[in-house]
């Protein structure tokens, strides 16, 4: 009777099952650090969004002072102005935070709107700086929110589709909420002499 010879090890079953394994691993792992990386990538474009809104609310005590120092007219709204800048501070959630700052882009648009009632405050050298340099901080925050809504759809669209859907599912993996602008928004606030309004 022959002598049987020993099949070679890739030949064996528990190979095979040791390549199964190491190649799911590789496809789980693979997914997982996507999903990882695109969800910090959301965190990152938040924070850009914040810190454009940050420079936008620095302007507002200026603001403030400037117009309460040359006119004193809208005292509610500059009370309102200041409170929600606070508000916005303290808000524990990008969602809180888009709320507040979601009304106090409609405080700055009336106070904004009122000047065009008072032509003199268009000749103070300091507030159309301000009113110039406010300008372009909503130009600045505009490119934020459309470059984090951009990341956000990229997230939400790899927990989607298979196979990250998942990856998503088996380490909670959630959707993530677009910015969105509250009805009205379309309407650009007026800034004297910088928006056309």
């Amino acid at each position: 009777m022959p002598k049987e010879t020993a099949k070679p090890f890739y030949m064996k079953p528990w190979f095979w099952a040791v390549v199964v394994v190491a190649v799911l691993g590789l496809w789980l792992w693979s997914n997982y650090n996507s999903i990882v990386i695109a969800n910090i990538n959301v965190d990152n474009k938040w924070a850009q969004v914040q810190t454009q809104y940050q420079r936008r609310y620095d302007l507002i005590p200026r603001l403030v002072n400037t117009t309460s120092a040359y006119a004193q007219f809208e005292k509610s709204t500059l009370t309102e102005i200041t409170q929600l800048r606070s508000q916005w501070a303290a808000a524990p959630t990008p969602e809180e935070q888009v709320q507040v700052t979601n009304q106090l882009e409609s405080a700055i648009s009336r106070l904004l709107l009122v000047f065009e009632n008072y032509p003199n405050l268009k000749t103070i050298d300091a507030l159309a700086r301000l009113q110039d340099e406010l300008a372009g901080t909503e130009n600045r925050v505009a490119v934020a929110r459309q470059d984090y809504n951009n990341v956000v759809r990229d997230y939400n669209t790899a927990i989607k589709i298979f196979p990250g859907s998942l990856v998503a599912g088996m380490f909670g993996f959630k959707e993530r909420t677009y910015y969105e602008a509250v009805s009205g928004a379309e309407e650009p606030p007026g800034v004297p002499g910088t928006l056309g309004v």
